[in-house]
């Protein structure tokens, strides 16, 4: 099992930044790839950013390219989302996922946090 905890989450106006943080912990070790998914009202969820268990490796989702930047501590078993110059399509649920391999599909992750509201304003 794997537990994760969101938090950052916020109202925000349109240009401004939030971080995003989510910690773990449990079985980290069988499950070490990370996600970040957001979910808006009447919408699928959809991939953010992912990293592997290193941090070497990352995607993001094309809308958020060059304004996201997805990282973690290995050592506080921590993953971060830094989201700058944000926008109202950028308002979501914002979903903490881990999962074994670098899938952008949802389905493909096993554990989930509960979610952070993220909320941009025009």
């Amino acid at each position: 099992q794997v537990q994760l905890i969101e938090s950052g989450g916020g109202l925000v106006q349109t240009g401004g930044s939030l971080r995003l943080s989510c910690a773990a912990s449990g079985r980290t070790f069988a499950n070490p790839v990370m996600g970040w998914f957001r979910q808006a009202p009447g919408k699928e969820r959809e991939l953010v950013a992912v990293i592997n268990w290193n941090g070497y490796i990352k995607k993001y989702a094309d809308s958020v390219k060059g304004r996201f930047t997805i990282s973690r501590d290995n050592a506080k078993n921590t993953v971060d989302l830094q989201m700058n110059i944000l926008n109202p399509e950028d308002t979501a649920v914002y979903y903490c996922a881990a999962g074994r391999g670098m899938s952008i599909a949802p389905r493909d992750y096993s554990y989930w946090g509960q979610g952070t509201q993220v909320t941009v304003s025009s």
